[in-house]
């Protein structure tokens, strides 16, 4: 019954851990291609993007998450992070707004959005 929200923050972390993840997996692979250094070296580059670009966005988010509105959230009273209008707790993973006028609303993510069609 319940839905399910999670923080944006938190999702953008989990995307890069799995780029981290995923380049070490390309590379392990192209360990099997020994015999043909152009198929290895295609994968451990490949790899080292993956892996790199997993530096940039937790780079970009942690520059991101310092402009953030630190609230209390309600359910839990534990600090959270708030990125734009709507969000959800880090915690407990409840639904967040500092907007007055979307108070008691529906939970959408879509009110983040600039151009929001009423």
């Amino acid at each position: 019954m319940g839905l399910k929200y999670s923080n944006k923050i938190n999702k953008i972390r989990t995307f890069a851990l799995g780029l981290v993840f995923v380049g070490i997996l390309v590379m392990y692979i192209g360990i099997f291609f020994r015999e043909s250094q152009v198929i290895m070296i295609i994968t451990m580059l490949l790899g080292l993007l993956f892996v790199m670009s997993s530096t940039v966005v937790y780079f970009w988010i942690g520059m991101l998450s310092t402009k953030t509105v630190q609230v209390i959230c309600p359910n839990c009273s534990g600090a959270t992070k708030m990125l734009g209008r709507v969000d959800a707790c880090m915690h407990c993973n409840e639904p967040l707004t500092l907007d007055k006028s979307l108070e008691g609303k529906e939970f959408d993510e879509a009110y983040n959005k600039k151009k929001l069609k009423h």
